[in-house]
């Protein structure tokens, strides 16, 4: 959706630092090796690599967060704003320390006093949640591919994947930045389905029109390809 929604508005794209990233595969090793840990009666188990993944991406996506919120709408296919859900979870789970999420607030916290100075903006314009049931995710993990990420080769990743829609259900009741759109990830396949697809681009132009970052001409061109294409 990140890539469909920069094309459509003809801004710039800004993705989380995956394929390249040297952390994410040691991160979910490490997952497994702690549940299996923890299961023989070791509760102290953690994974090595929870704080270093988190810190990781936090470095990343500043950079980029800076960058994107220099001009209206454009688009990072995941927010800073929700970076703590998974320092959070992972402390809670007991794959990090309490003091390794002590310190990973403080950072946190250090780098959004920073932002306002950084950036044009001082907030998203707008946040965008997709919203989907745990089958919904398990078919989108399992066709995205990346071995490490998949139940059948770590069994741990049930109750992980579980855990993580619970803390997005908390984290979009709780958050307040900015105004919030939460799709509907299983009413809607936007790959696989045009409609769908035309269907969520005009939820989401909608939502930034009343916000006054589309213009009348703007959002009736866009409509008019949308025509085009059905």
């Amino acid at each position: 959706m990140t890539e469909i929604l920069a094309n459509e508005l003809g801004t710039k794209a800004f993705f989380e630092p995956v394929e390249d990233n040297p952390v994410l595969p040691l991160f979910y090793k490490g997952n497994e090796i702690a549940a299996r840990k923890r299961a023989a009666g070791d509760n102290e188990a953690t994974n090595p690599y929870a704080y270093l993944l988190q810190t990781y991406f936090l470095n990343k996506r500043f950079k980029m967060i800076k960058e994107a919120m220099q001009d209206d709408n454009n688009i990072l296919d995941r927010s800073i704003y929700e970076d703590e859900l998974f320092m959070k979870m992972n402390t809670e789970m007991g794959n990090a320390t309490k003091v390794e999420y002590q310190i990973y607030q403080s950072l946190l916290a250090n780098m959004m006093q920073e932002l306002p100075f950084a950036a044009k903006k001082k907030s998203p314009d707008l946040m965008i949640t997709i919203h989907v049931s745990y089958e919904t995710m398990i078919k989108r993990i399992t066709k995205r591919g990346r071995d490490y990420e998949l139940v059948e080769n770590d069994p741990s990743l049930v109750s992980y994947y579980k855990k993580l829609l619970k803390y997005y259900d908390e984290w979009i009741e709780a958050y307040s930045v900015s105004p919030l759109l939460v799709i509907d990830g299983d009413q809607f396949d936007f790959v696989g389905n045009i409609s769908d697809k035309i269907a969520v681009l005009e939820l989401i132009e909608n939502e930034l029109y009343k916000l006054g970052k589309l213009t009348d001409n703007q959002l009736d061109s866009l409509k008019k390809e949308h025509e085009k294409q059905l």
